[in-house]
């Protein structure tokens, strides 16, 4: 094998380890089975890369059992494998939260947090079309999460309700520091997608859940 094979094969090894960290971010605990299902390849193969994951410390795992057979191995990433996803600057950004907060008090942090809200509903609505269904409205904000690195993606419900999900947070140091960030959010998904509209948080990463999720409806749902 020749050493640009090689390199080859190894820059394919990483991107699978990628994917599956990727995988069970944005789908949560998931058995070997599931992951060669969605990456189109052998279980076995898929368990090759879980286990040096493991040996990196970036993946661990818990038994789960089945009616059948032995207990199934439900894999998922460690918080060593946040640094592979979007952080937003964490560590400046918690700075600037700290440094404002000594410097002007609570209410300087709550007017910083305010000013950048205002100017996120500025630059959204400049790409969502307000007269748009809801869904639309949804996939257009989704897709402009996932630009800010989100893993954000729409569920609709069979109650005609959607679910807004973002598997990661990139602020999510900035938003233990200040959850008026959270907040913050919350008003901003609000002004976008209308008064006409109800959301509620059903699950917050800072609360201890492993993403965030709102249950989006309108008045007639």
């Amino acid at each position: 094998m020749t050493k640009r094979s090689t390199a080859r094969t190894k820059a394919r090894l990483v991107g699978t380890r990628e994917a599956i960290l990727t995988l069970l971010k944005q789908r949560g605990p998931s058995d070997s089975e599931a992951l060669a299902s969605e990456l189109g390849i052998s279980a076995m193969a898929v368990r090759q890369h879980l286990y040096a994951l493991r040996q990196q410390k970036l993946v661990s795992h818990r038994e789960e059992p089945r009616p059948v057979g032995r207990p199934a191995k439900l894999w998922f990433p460690t918080p060593a494998a946040n640094r592979f996803f979007p952080d937003a600057h964490a560590s400046l950004t918690v700075s600037l939260l700290n440094a404002t907060g000594e410097t002007f008090g609570e209410e300087g942090v709550q007017r910083l947090v305010a000013r950048c809200a205002k100017r996120q509903i500025a630059n959204y609505r400049s790409r969502i079309p307000a007269p748009a269904p809801l869904q639309a409205r949804l996939e257009a904000l989704i897709s402009i999460r996932n630009e800010e690195g989100f893993m954000a993606e729409v569920q609709r419900q069979r109650d005609g309700s959607f679910l807004l999900i973002e598997n990661h947070c990139p602020i999510s140091a900035a938003a233990n520091v200040c959850p008026k960030l959270c907040d913050a959010e919350m008003g901003v998904f609000r002004a976008i997608l209308g008064v006409d509209v109800s959301i509620e948080r059903a699950e917050h990463m800072v609360a201890g859940a492993r993403r965030c999720v709102y249950r989006i409806r309108t008045s007639e749902s």
